[in-house]
């Protein structure tokens, strides 16, 4: 794509960006930032409105799965100091305590504390017991939504910025950029910022180098999508820039009973 074009998408972005400042208190937006590719150009972004603009940059934070590359988490150590940014790491530790700790271990629902079993029965498991795995249907939902959700009832956010896009994941391909999410027994009323719907994958990589935005080691390698350690693959170890990004896929290295369950998991909360 043209710098042009690509100067153009950039534009469309930091007007979304500018617009949610110009609808929120800026205390009371977050921005959700994985250390992945997408966000990282998403967060580039929302600092570099806000210092233009005079906004303090909002509180960041991370959804920590479980099961975290140590290189992502680098990754966001190195540059909330390098950005004077604030970084909530936020994690549910109900679940690994009940876990003991150990990826794989046998959870029992009935060892969890009650916001944790409402979880589960809203899910419609029925089983005595799940294993304490990030990518699974129950692991994903207790340790992201659910987690999620109680992260934004307890910070008061009314709103927060999320880096996908609509060519990343079918289920993503009717989202808006400001998407309302109602009030629930599960969640708080709150909206959902999208600047980067209109990026594709090759958008990212481009405006990345055009920028000269940092990234995580790991697309050095040849990672091209990044979820939990154990259940992330690559298929090579070409450079995810390098890559034929436009005839494969990009989530080909998630775990695809995941992907296939993505809409069953967006309609629960999940982004």
């Amino acid at each position: 794509m043209s710098e042009a074009l690509l100067k153009k998408k950039i534009a469309d972005s930091e007007k979304v960006i500018r617009e949610a400042f110009q609808k929120y208190p800026a205390e009371k937006v977050a921005v959700s930032w994985t250390g992945g590719k997408d966000s990282t150009v998403m967060l580039w972004l929302i600092r570099t409105v806000c210092l233009a603009d005079g906004h303090p940059i909002p509180t960041c934070f991370c959804i920590d799965e479980g099961d975290m590359f140590p290189e992502v988490r680098a990754f966001l150590d190195t540059h909330v100091r390098a950005w004077g940014l604030t970084l909530d790491i936020i994690h549910n530790d109900d679940v690994s305590r009940a876990a003991g700790g150990k990826l794989g271990a046998a959870v029992r629902v009935a060892d969890l504390n009650a916001r944790n079993r409402a979880e589960v029965e809203r899910l419609g498991y029925e089983e005595d017991t799940f294993a304490y795995e990030p990518e699974s249907y129950v692991g994903n939902h207790l340790m992201k939504t659910a987690t999620l959700n109680n992260y934004l009832e307890k910070k008061g956010v009314a709103a927060f910025f999320a880096g996908i896009r609509w060519d990343e994941q079918q289920a993503r391909q009717n989202e808006t950029y400001f998407s309302p999410r109602p009030k629930t027994p599960y969640s708080p009323a709150h909206d959902r910022i999208h600047p980067l719907l209109h990026f594709v994958e090759r958008d990212i990589w481009d405006v990345t180098r055009l920028l000269g935005i940092p990234y995580a080691s790991l697309y050095s390698q040849g990672f091209r999508s990044l979820g939990a350690r154990i259940t992330t693959s690559k298929t090579t170890d070409v450079p995810a820039w390098e890559q034929d990004l436009e005839n494969t896929t990009e989530r080909g290295g998630r775990r695809q009973d995941k992907e296939g369950l993505m809409a069953k998991l967006r309609s629960l909360g999940y982004m």
